[in-house]
């Protein structure tokens, strides 16, 4: 059986992660970056496609007894009792400063625990095995151009076996020892320095980052706790050499169990841009988030006719969507993929995306290149040209083009901060043609994209499908939140209802998955019912939806891109960055609005 999504937790050097599980597995790690192929893949197969498990030797040590992050930190402890005695293994990675590095400390609380070290490395993916050899004070597995360094502080015995390299050792009260893996270039003929740093110091060091940064988050409400996770969470995702943050660090795990929409999110998204530096502003990270506007102003340099959805880490352009036949994917969920075609998709919305985070940007105060207003220009002459065309919509639907309501409203956002940035700045040169693309788009969505009958706007022209995205109209400035039309979508919204939660459109509750149809309840979505429900002054409501959400974290805190109400599981990549900003910036609206009304009434 595959270990259940939401018993991971995330690990994080700021360069790559790491995914481990109650089990004392590692079934997630690509070296050296975020993007970059698989050596430990048992996420997406099982132990022969590589993973690390440190945990009691003795039968029936399936799972540690308890386990949590240290208070602000990236630090993970567990915990795991046995008829001999009591261990805490912890696990974290070193923010990178050269080579990337796990490493697993094991302590005796009590008695003496026999304990067992299993490294099965599988490169590429998941299918190479290595060859690996004694190095004296530790052992090297090396195919390609990879190499993988497992060292120990103390003594262990090695046990014999061709594919693995599995050890022993025996932890009693008071005694501690230390595993540590290293990454390096295959070339490199010497045993990496991260061995030979104490494994204290390192911990230390650690800790010391972690709490640091986590002491800057500016947020005191309720949820402080929940927030910071959150944040956390995001900076884990942050590919710090660019500043740019990926949406999840795994691929392929499915929105439906045995089901194919299994995507690859370790890259960037726009849809994210404006949450993102919203959420690091309003948390008081503003080098963080100059640090991602300046990743976004990089990797859409260029034609403005070929801006992307998604780009690479490092802004890369090329991210050729495969399949890996060798792996039989998450509970069976085919087919596994690596890379993403969205990065070829048509999708109106980017364009807005851009130029509410560059108004954004210049509003906080940013420093932003000259030739950013030429990028402005130009951004606006591409979509002037396209805007009434069809597109894959904010869902990245792999269908035919679709005239998405939000991709309109999308297109309005971008004319009306190009306007913004001009009045700002002083250029006017364009902005009537700017103003008066922003009028007639305008026009069209509210005749177009409204559902009379419903009383709501609708998830495209002519479609009575219902969207959440819907419910963003407010905070993109398209209506106040007092408009009819935004407090009739708030109530339309509970169509979309799964077990309490919200799906992303009524078309995602289709399907054959038994009895609840398609794939699960969209976090995010869910985040944004709870804040447009306090917008509308059912803030009573709004923190019901909210705190059901935070319940549904795992045992440290932790979200992945869907959950299904009916199982109680996770599913999606995990942990996904777009649901932890959405819960920091829902946090944010929710502790800002006085307790005023209760529900609001359900439509017929």
């Amino acid at each position: 059986m595959s270990v259940p999504i939401e018993d991971f937790a995330l690990l994080s050097d700021l360069q790559t992660a790491t995914m481990v599980g109650r089990n004392g597995s590692v079934d997630w790690l690509c070296l050296p970056r975020f993007d970059s192929p698989a050596c430990l893949a048992a996420l997406l197969g099982d132990s022969g496609n590589g993973r690390w498990r440190v945990a009691p030797a003795a039968p029936g040590a399936d799972r540690c007894v308890r386990r949590a992050y240290r208070q602000d930190t990236l630090v993970l402890d567990s915990r795991w009792e046995t008829a001999d005695g009591t261990v805490r293994v912890t696990d974290f990675m070193p923010p990178r400063t050269q080579l990337p590095c796990l490493v697993r400390v094991i302590e005796g609380l009590s008695g003496a625990v026999r304990m067992r070290s299993d490294l099965r490395l599988r490169f590429h993916q998941g299918r190479v095995v290595p060859w690996v050899r004694d190095a004296g004070h530790c052992t090297v597995a090396v195919a390609g151009p990879d190499a993988v360094w497992l060292g120990a502080d103390g003594p262990v015995t090695a046990l014999g076996d061709t594919d693995a390299t599995v050890w022993e050792f025996t932890v009693p009260a008071g005694r501690r020892l230390a595993l540590t893996l290293v990454w390096s270039p295959s070339h490199r003929p010497d045993p990496p320095a991260p061995l030979s740093v104490p494994a204290e110091t390192a911990l230390k060091e650690t800790v010391d980052f972690w709490r640091r940064w986590a002491g800057q988050c500016r947020y005191q409400g309720p949820w402080r706790d929940a927030v910071v996770r959150s944040l956390i969470t995001l900076k884990a995702l942050t590919y710090a050499p660019t500043g740019g943050i990926v949406a999840a660090p795994t691929t392929s795990l499915p929105g439906r169990i045995g089901g194919d929409h299994n995507w690859d999110h370790r890259y960037c998204w726009l849809r994210d841009s404006t949450l993102t530096l919203s959420c690091l502003l309003r948390s008081g990270y503003r080098e963080e988030a100059t640090a991602w506007l300046d990743w976004l102003v990089r990797a859409i340099a260029g034609d403005p006719a070929q801006l992307q959805a998604v780009y690479g880490v490092g802004g890369q352009r090329l991210l050729p969507e495969t399949e890996a036949p060798w792996l039989p994917g998450y509970e069976g969920s085919r087919p596994v993929r690596f890379g993403n075609s969205a990065v070829g998709q048509f999708q109106l919305d980017v364009y807005g995306e851009v130029l509410d985070t560059l108004c954004l940007s210049l509003r906080a105060g940013i420093p932003m290149p000259a030739h950013v207003w030429d990028l402005v220009e130009a951004l606006m002459g591409c979509l002037l040209r396209h805007w009434r065309e069809p597109d894959q919509g904010l869902w990245q639907v792999r269908g035919p083009r679709r005239q998405f309501v939000h991709s309109k409203v999308m297109a309005w956002v971008a004319a009306d901060r190009a306007v913004r940035m001009g009045e700002l700045l002083g250029r006017n040169g364009s902005s009537a043609e700017w103003r008066a693309m922003r009028g007639e788009v305008r026009r069209q969505v509210l005749s177009e994209g409204w559902d009379a009958g419903q009383q709501s706007f609708v998830q495209a022209y002519g479609s009575p499908d219902l969207d959440a995205s819907s419910l963003l109209l407010p905070r993109l400035g398209f209506l106040p939140p007092s408009d009819p039309r935004v407090r009739g979508t708030v109530r339309a919204m509970s169509h979309l209802d799964h077990g309490g939660f919200l799906r992303r459109s009524t078309r995602d509750g289709e399907g054959s998955a038994g009895a609840s149809g398609g794939e699960g309840a969209s976090v995010a979505c869910s985040l944004w019912y709870a804040a447009g429900l306090s917008a509308d002054g059912h803030t009573e409501h709004a923190r019901e939806v909210f705190e059901r959400v935070l319940a549904v974290r795992n045992d440290v805190g932790l979200l992945a891109e869907q959950w299904d109400p009916q199982t109680g599981r996770q599913l999606g990549n995990a942990p996904q960055a777009f649901s932890h900003l959405a819960l920091a910036e829902t946090a944010f609206a929710l502790s800002a609005a006085p307790p005023r009304r209760g529900r609001p009434r359900r439509p017929s």
